[in-house]
Order: structure tokens, then sequence, then C-alpha cells
């Protein structure tokens, strides 16, 4: 499975108007590409930030639905007024929730990692972090995202709610902090998210 995500940065007065934009036509625009798996839109209001994420079922749906796509991405994306950056990854873990209602929550750690550890780090989230989120409460799914090119790694988190979410913030920092060690990466940055949309037709 392969990933394009979006990272906007703007006025947060005019984040609202953005979202709306999307909330109206992305879906109906993903859902007309070939190998479309699902899409996540998140935003942070305050600092004003909207992260989004597609999903598809190889690097070539991915990378000819981007040049479908990407005029009218910058398009919806102009009121916002900011910056924006598009990167596509490999997803070599993904454990994709089945379902997700109104009030979801999204944690985003992005990290730099060693080409030839990108298995063992791999198998650290999949047997370090994973099982100890699992059993976290309104836990909904996890991934953990790959560009071997770069050595730039993502793993994204999702909640069923904000209290969930907040509660977990302790454990999961013990995971990180040993899927981390385990994997010898270097952590960049972590995130929190307002899931404003998610579109999850396939769990594949």
């Amino acid at each position: 499975m392969f990933v394009r995500t979006v990272y906007a940065t703007g006025d947060p007065a005019k984040l609202d108007r953005t979202l709306d934009g999307f909330r109206a036509e992305a879906v109906g625009l993903l859902t007309g590409q070939p190998g479309y798996r699902g899409y996540g839109l998140f935003a942070n209001r305050e600092l004003g930030i909207i992260t989004m994420g597609s999903w598809w079922e190889s690097r070539q749906a991915e990378q000819d639905s981007d040049a479908q796509l990407k005029q009218r991405r910058a398009e919806l994306l102009a009121p916002f007024d900011g910056t924006v950056t598009t990167d596509a990854w490999e997803a070599v873990v993904a454990e994709r929730p089945a379902q997700a209602g109104p009030g979801a929550w999204f944690r985003l750690t992005r990290f730099d990692f060693e080409r030839a550890g990108a298995g063992r780090l791999a198998d650290a989230f999949r047997t370090l972090a994973l099982p100890a989120m699992r059993q976290l409460d309104g836990f909904l799914g996890s991934s953990m995202l790959l560009n071997l090119e770069d050595e730039r790694g993502a793993v994204g988190g999702l909640f069923a709610d904000r209290a969930g979410f907040e509660a977990s913030r302790g454990t999961v920092a013990e995971a990180r902090s040993k899927a981390v060690a385990a994997g010898g990466v270097t952590l960049r940055s972590l995130e929190e998210f307002e899931a404003v949309l998610l579109d999850l037709p396939s769990r594949s």
C-alpha cells in the first residue's frame, strides 16, 4: 500500500473555509481515481495546519492520481494562503480502522532512519508499539509510513475520541521511546490533530 500526504500551513482564520472545500470535493475526486483505498483529513485549528493522506493500492496509482488531482488540490488550498508540502510513502505496517465516527483525533510522529535498518524499524513498531496501543481505550488504528529514498518516516495513530486520545499520551510515549531505541531512529516531531473527514472504503 502507498500513501500520499499533504501538509499545509496558513492563516488559522482561513482554515475553516479551506476545510469546507475539501469536505465538499475530496472524496468525490479521489474515488474517481483507479487504485484508491482511503482518505483522511486532519486539522490543528489553533496553529493553522491541515494535513491529509490518501491511500493507494500501488505506487503507480499514487503517482497517476497525483498528476490528475494536484491542480485541483492547489486550488482548494489557495484560500489558506500558506505553505504546502506533498510527500509519497510506502505503508510498511498498516493497521487501519474499520470505521471512525465524529470526534476522532490523530497523532502524527515524524522521524529519520537509516535505510539499512528499515526492516528492523518496521518489526519494532509491529512488535513493541502496536501491541501496547491496542490496549488503549479508543484506539482505532496506526500505520508506519517510510520513504526509503529520503530515509524519512512517519507514524500516525487514530483514536475514537478526545478523552481516550489525551489519556493515551503517557502509554504511547513509553511505547514510542522503546520503538525508537530498538529501531535506531531520530525523532523529528510530534503533532496532534482533530480528524475532520475520514473515508475508509477498504482495510487492505
